[in-house]
């Protein structure tokens, strides 16, 4: 999916509290995240639901800034882990799996990159 990655994560959700009660809620950076990943998931829909166990492998190719070059490995913020778990949601929700239990396996890297984006490949283990 060729866009600019967001770089906000589903651990920024908010928490306020009402009538002494925590509530969460998601930011609306957060949401128009989600709302840009779902857009551009919802093309690429699989022909039939996967089922069993599962192998996610994400590439995430963010626009090159300073001195890095084409390829270079992103150590700096987001983590993996964080870019991947809404990612895996939303997945979820537009049914490529009945459940993100069923990735068993994951490979996520990260990029800085000339053409940014994110590349998903699932394939059934």
């Amino acid at each position: 999916m060729v866009m600019e990655p967001p770089t906000c994560t589903h651990q920024e959700k908010q928490v306020k509290v009402v009538n002494g009660k925590p509530v969460f809620y998601e930011p609306a950076e957060l949401k128009a995240a989600r709302q840009k990943l779902r857009a551009h998931l919802s093309q690429h829909l699989p022909e039939e639901v996967f089922v069993g166990p599962v192998r996610l492998t994400t590439w995430w190719c963010f626009p090159i800034k300073g001195d890095h070059k084409d390829g270079d490995y992103k150590t700096s913020k987001p983590d993996t882990d964080n870019l991947v778990k809404m990612l895996k949601d939303l997945m979820t929700e537009l049914q490529f799996w009945k459940d993100d239990a069923q990735v068993a396996s994951e490979v996520i890297e990260k990029y800085w990159a000339e053409l940014p984006g994110i590349y998903v490949k699932v394939e059934s283990l």
